[in-house]
C-alpha cells in the first residue's frame, strides 16, 4: 500500500538519502505480495535503458504495513500477516551475472480474490465505507491457493524453458513467503527440493512485498550464495499478479 494517495512513495527515500532531485522515483504498489519482483524487473529495465542521469545503481524497496489494514476479527487473515521492509541495490555486474530473465503475469479476472475495497477513487473513504469495513484487507484464501498451485509451476516452467534450463539447475529458490503450508504443497510439483528453498515465513509471517528481500538477506547472511550460482525469485499477490525472475549471483567482494 502507498503511504498517501498523492506523492509517490519512492520519492521519500530519495529525500531522506539526499541523493538529489534528478533521480527517477517509481512506485510499484498494485502487485502487493508480488510487488518486489515486479519492482526488481522494472528497476533492472530502467538501468539497462539508461534512465536517469548517469544511472548505474537502483535501490529497490519492498515494504508493507499490514497492521494498518488487517481485520483482527478475521481469523482467515489476522494470524498470517506481519509488517516488514527489505531492500536491495542493483548495480553493475560482470558479463553473465545479474538478471537474466523474468516473467510477469496477471490473472486480472480474479482480482476480487485479494482486495481492500475502499479508500481509492472507486470507493472513496466515507462514513459508510468505514462502517462497512471496506478499509480492511480481505482474501479468499482457498481460491488464492488453488490459483497459485495451478499457475506458479506454469510460470516457472515458461521462464526456465525460455532460458534453456530446468529446475534441477536452479541453485536457490526464494519464493514469496506467503504461506508455509502452500509452499510445501507446491514444491514437489515445481521440481525444486526443499534443501534449495529459502523460507523465513515461520519467523516473519507473510510480510507481503518485504518477504523476498527479507529471505534474500537471511540467506546472504548465512553465506549460502556462491559466486555464479543461480537464484529463482517468485512473487504472487493482489490482482493475481505473479512474477518470476532468474538471476546469477555475483559475490559482492569480487566487484564488477
Amino acid at each position: 500500500m502507498t503511504e498517501q494517495p498523492v506523492r509517490t512513495s519512492g520519492g521519500r527515500p530519495i529525500g531522506i538519502l539526499g541523493t538529489g532531485s534528478y533521480l527517477p522515483a517509481e512506485t510499484v504498489s498494485d502487485a502487493v505480495c508480488g510487488g518486489f519482483v515486479f519492482a526488481l524487473v522494472t528497476a533492472a529495465g530502467l538501468l539497462s535503458a539508461g534512465s536517469g542521469a548517469a544511472a548505474a545503481y537502483a535501490l529497490v524497496i519492498g515494504a508493507d504495513v499490514y497492521s494498518r489494514i488487517i481485520d483482527r476479527t478475521d481469523r482467515r487473515t489476522a494470524v498470517l500477516f506481519g509488517d516488514g521492509a527489505g531492500a536491495v541495490v542493483l548495480g553493475p555486474v560482470r558479463p553473465g551475472y545479474g538478471l537474466s530473465g523474468s516473467l510477469l503475469t496477471s490473472g486480472g479476472a480474479l482480482h476480487e480474490l485479494i482486495e481492500v475495497t475502499a479508500g481509492g477513487s472507486r470507493s472513496p473513504a466515507s462514513e459508510k465505507t468505514l462502517a462497512d469495513g471496506g478499509h480492511f484487507f480481505r482474501m479468499r484464501g482457498r481460491a488464492v491457493s488453488e490459483y497459485v498451485l495451478a499457475e506458479l509451476g506454469r510460470a516457472i516452467g515458461r521462464l526456465l524453458a525460455a532460458h534453456r534450463t530446468d529446475p534441477a539447475r536452479v541453485d536457490h529458490f526464494i519464493p514469496h513467503q506467503g504461506n508455509g503450508v502452500l509452499l510445501a504443497k507446491a514444491l514437489p510439483d515445481l521440481g525444486l527440493p526443499r534443501a534449495r528453498t529459502h523460507l523465513t515465513v515461520a519467523g516473519h509471517g507473510n510480510t507481503s512485498a518485504a518477504s523476498i528481500p527479507l529471505a534474500l538477506d537471511d540467506a546472504r547472511r548465512q553465506g549460502v550464495f556462491g559466486d555464479g550460482e543461480s537464484l529463482l525469485l517468485t512473487g504472487f499477490g493482489g490482482g493475481m499478479s505473479l512474477g518470476a525472475a532468474l538471476l546469477t549471483w555475483q559475490d559482492g567482494h569480487r566487484g564488477p
